[in-house]
């Protein structure tokens, strides 16, 4: 119970967070009018159906949303349903309104600061860093941006945590299905020793949380492409625990026992599962008529005639938006190279409105300063450990952050902006907890060692505090003096 305690209050402080004043701005904001239209579109007819203008931001929306103009004909949509399937549970309950197509982000954002700090717990085996680290997420600003905005990256994030915990719940599982395979070592005290040939032949047993690992990043890219990196990356590292359980185990050959054992069962556990989670999303496309491509292939002959029809039509789709998505070079002004991504260099402004008395209100993509700057530090200090101390919570952290990180530097002609980069958040937020964690010193250390790392971590933390208090207003469209918001544009290439 005391490891749920501390994680559900700060669960909570995130939640007020991110649904106090959820429907302002009263209108569409930055991309909302694609996602918002869609979603709706998926409740009343199950596929992205047209409208008049999907770019512009219609307030008429608001009026009236029983009149507005959608009509049954398909729509061509960059991203798959599963996310706007998310948006759309919220405007099933609330309506085509702000509030409604924010709820679910809202919602997710919270449960995943929830996540978080449970999963930081079980990384760290320490329930104050666990906490640490959401704590961390509750108050960073991008996070914060993102819950409160009915995008499709903040899906992604949420659906790649959730698959994060479920690998490091399969890995805590089968590292004790195969100690128990060993045998004791004659003390009587129920210690297992080491054996080449338990730890070779054993097997890990059923191992259901990869199987969900499998299907929540099967919906992560059933929401927006970028989830199949984390498939990739996330294949590789549960394979990589698997080695390091055998050589613990004593296996002669850990890699040998590994492609020989567990291989074909974590590949048929995450890959196929994935695939079909994510045909899954396409139901309501599958059993429409009129959505986008939705006959294609009827009737069409080939050498691939043998595949059912709505499967080569949905492929067909899929690869006009493939190369709708690589092909976007349109300038944007926010547009960011991911290169400046971790030191912000390049936020974006999803609203502006400028008010009488020279007053503005803003909702500006910003990470915490304070705390992605120290971020780029921790992540220095997990390569060390990683690299030289072959410390796995390290490598399993630095695994997720280039799972969302690295991929966008093949794309450095696309369009693409600072945002995306919330899907990496929580591991940035572990990476600082775990350097805090260094910083209040090892276990045996003595007290002023731990005095001291206790001070310097909490004056840490306090900015960190404070500088999301101070950019607060930014990040929720509060009305502020001109003068003040100009006083927080710390960089020239923020404005």
């Amino acid at each position: 119970m005391a490891g749920w305690v501390g994680p559900l209050v700060v669960a909570v402080v995130a939640g007020v967070l991110r649904f106090w004043e959820l429907g302002r701005p009263r209108g569409l904001v930055f991309d909302e009018t694609y996602y918002a239209k869609d979603a709706w579109a998926l409740l009343r007819l199950g596929y992205e159906g047209s409208w008049p203008d999907r770019k512009t931001a219609d307030p008429g929306i608001l009026a009236d949303p029983q009149v507005v103009p959608l009509s049954d004909a398909g729509a061509f949509v960059a991203h798959p349903p599963a996310g706007k399937w998310v948006i759309a549970v919220g405007e099933w309950g609330f309506g085509l309104d702000p509030f409604g197509w924010r709820f679910m982000t809202a919602l997710l954002g919270t449960l995943s600061v929830l996540m978080l700090c449970r999963i930081g717990r079980r990384l760290f085996r320490s329930t104050v860093l666990g906490c640490l680290a959401g704590a961390l997420m509750a108050v960073d600003g991008l996070h914060l941006v993102m819950s409160r905005t009915a995008l499709l990256d903040l899906v992604v994030m949420f659906f790649v945590l959730a698959a994060f915990g479920c690998l490091l719940l399969d890995r805590d599982g089968a590292r004790a299905r195969l100690a128990d395979a060993l045998p004791e070592d004659g003390d009587g005290d129920g210690h297992v020793r080491p054996d080449p040939d338990v730890g070779g032949r054993a097997t890990a047993g059923w191992r259901p949380w990869r199987i969900a690992a499998g299907c929540l990043l099967g919906l992560a890219a059933a929401t927006k492409w970028n989830g199949l990196y984390f498939l990739a990356f996330f294949v590789v590292l549960t394979l990589l625990w698997d080695v390091g359980a055998r050589r613990v185990a004593g296996a002669r050959r850990p890699y040998r026992a590994v492609l020989r054992r567990d291989a074909g069962p974590a590949l048929l556990s995450l890959v196929p599962v994935a695939v079909v989670t994510y045909l899954v999303t396409w139901t309501g496309w599958f059993l429409s008529d009129d959505g986008y491509g939705r006959h294609w292939a009827d009737g069409r002959g080939g050498p691939w005639s043998w595949i059912p029809a709505p499967l080569r039509s949905l492929w067909h789709y899929e690869a006009l938006v493939y190369r709708f998505n690589v092909g976007l070079h349109t300038p944007h002004k926010y547009e960011s190279n991911p290169w400046s991504w971790l030191v912000l260099g390049r936020p974006v402004l999803f609203h502006y409105e400028s008010s009488g008395g020279g007053r503005v209100q803003t909702v500006l993509a910003l990470g915490t300063p304070l705390l992605w700057w120290t971020a780029c530090a921790a992540l220095g200090y997990l390569l060390y450990r990683w690299a030289l101390r072959r410390d796995w919570r390290a490598g399993a952290v630095l695994c997720a952050v280039g799972a969302g990180y690295l991929p966008w530097f093949l794309y450095q002609d696309r369009t693409v902006f600072s945002f995306y980069a919330v899907v990496f958040v929580p591991y940035l937020c572990l990476a600082v907890a775990m350097l805090l964690g260094a910083l209040l010193g090892p276990p045996g250390a003595g007290r002023p060692r731990r005095v001291r790392g206790a001070v310097a971590a909490g004056v840490l933390v306090l900015l960190i505090v404070w500088n999301f208090v101070y950019f607060y207003p930014l990040y929720t469209g509060q009305s502020i003096p001109y003068d003040g918001w100009r006083a927080r544009m710390w960089l020239d290439t923020w404005v």
